[in-house]
């Protein structure tokens, strides 16, 4: 199926970022380093579905004390990137399809990574983080303004569907099924990948994004 940027509904191009935009998730690379206590229990809590993404971040989080420069200063030294992300928000924006950010992860980190990559004006919806106590806060908030514990992807994905947006999706984990199973068409790559095949859903696998833009360019025709 080709999407049109000039039919009757918009295309968004919906983007995971730890593990899909950057080579590996931000949020463990803060954790190894900087965590004082058992993380990866918490994380194994998650991955087993006892608690949800949202109560992995602020049990997990809790552990780290730094400040936020800190953390920036760690991130900016040691981050990678997918190859191919600044081309493909270019041709996104050269194509008119807007580009935005759904991230299981911390704000602070995004936005450093993005200032840095000289693209902070890109559109992010992560986890909030607040700085100034004895650790670090987080937060999740659904498109409605409310509070969101958990399916912050899906809630997003729902949330431009209804606005009248075909969704073109990106991910690499679990977490993003349930938003790619509601685009018009989706890129997975990593455990994405067998979770899409158990659903049953049809994919488009990547390794670097620039694979993404020249599938891209055969489903827009141009």
């Amino acid at each position: 199926m080709k999407l049109t940027p000039g039919n009757s509904n918009r295309l968004i191009f919906q983007s995971d970022f730890d593990g899909t935009i950057t080579v590996e998730d931000i949020s463990f690379l803060l954790l190894d380093k900087y965590a004082r206590g058992d993380w990866r229990s918490i994380l194994d809590d998650y991955k087993s579905s006892r608690i949800t993404v949202g109560d992995f971040n602020k049990r997990a989080f809790s552990l780290v004390s730094e400040n936020q420069n800190v953390l920036e200063n760690y991130v900016l030294a040691n981050y990678q990137l997918r190859q191919g992300f600044k081309e493909l928000t270019e041709y996104c924006s050269k194509n008119g399809i807007r580009f935005v950010i759904t991230s299981n992860g911390l704000d602070f980190y995004i936005r450093a990574i993005l200032k840095h990559l000289n693209l902070e004006s890109l559109e992010v919806f992560s986890a909030r983080t607040v700085f100034g106590n004895r650790h670090l806060e987080t937060e999740y908030y659904g498109p409605d303004g409310n509070v969101i514990n958990d399916g912050f992807k899906e809630a997003f994905s729902r949330h431009f569907i209804k606005s009248g947006y075909d969704i073109i999706y990106a991910g690499n984990g679990a977490s993003d099924a349930p938003a790619a199973v509601l685009a018009k068409h989706a890129f997975a790559t990593e455990s994405l990948t067998g979770k899409l095949d158990e659903m049953g859903r049809d994919y488009y696998s990547f390794e670097n994004l620039h694979e993404i833009i020249e599938k891209l360019k055969k489903l827009t025709g141009s």
